[in-house]
């Protein structure tokens, strides 16, 4: 089983996510943060589950789509350790930056 570790933006995205839906509902984006949660702990027995992201193939990262969020993840099979990079809306679009 892989290690999870959360990367600082990466809570930050989700921090901002939940926010902005507890505007409008804070059941809603309670559910949401949990979706997203549960997904990234599903990578710990399946880290090489998610698809590799279409805008940078030479990269290692991979992606979970979750409803209309992207879950970005580097796994270090070495390691044993899935590293989640950032969390964002997929209507959004990923820098290499965002990567780094």
């Amino acid at each position: 089983m892989a290690e999870l570790i959360w990367g600082d933006a990466a809570i930050s995205d989700l921090e901002s996510i939940f926010d902005y839906i507890a505007r409008d509902s804070h059941h809603y984006a309670r559910h949401q943060v949990e979706r997203i949660h549960l997904s990234a702990e599903r990578l710990r027995l399946f880290p090489e589950s998610g698809r590799h992201i279409p805008e940078f193939p030479h990269f290692p990262h991979r992606e979970v789509l979750i409803d209309n969020y992207r879950l970005i993840y580097r796994y270090a099979a070495e390691a044993e350790r899935v590293f989640i990079v950032t969390v964002m809306h997929g209507r959004r679009l990923l820098n290499e930056a965002a990567l780094l």
